[in-house]
């Protein structure tokens, strides 16, 4: 073995290593729980992106945190993780078959919407915030 192809080994176990002993945010789930994004946020710089689906006045008068409404959106990369909520789970259910159907492979139904995110003391912002 030459002193390169043994270098590129040692580099290769300890990428292994690190990577094992590095904790890695959950993954996105087709359908997810306020806790499970609340969990996602935690990691700081978590690479998501909230959307909501409701109404704009709804929007105005209170939303999770950082949520974008979902009419106003631009384009995201495919592979970007969307978390999608609405005024019922059927609505949300709706609104990620959307996005799902414009190309975006990521995309997670936040069940119980806003409320079960206030459940989880889930930061909000708007009027009524």
């Amino acid at each position: 073995m030459s002193e390169q192809q043994a270098e590129a080994q040692v580099i290769s176990q300890v990428k292994e290593v690190l990577t094992a002993a590095i904790p890695t945010p959950p993954e996105a789930t087709p359908v997810a729980s306020a806790q499970a994004l609340k969990e996602r946020l935690r990691w700081g710089e978590p690479a998501l992106t909230i959307l909501d689906g409701r109404d704009r006045e709804a929007f105005l008068e209170e939303r999770i945190r950082g949520a974008m409404l979902l009419e106003d959106t631009g384009n995201f990369a495919e592979n970007r993780d969307i978390y999608v909520y609405a005024s019922s789970d059927e609505e949300t259910a709706a609104a990620a078959d959307k996005l799902r159907q414009a190309g975006y492979s990521n995309v997670s139904q936040l069940q119980g919407g806003l409320a079960a995110w206030k459940a989880v003391k889930g930061a909000t912002e708007g009027r009524a915030a």
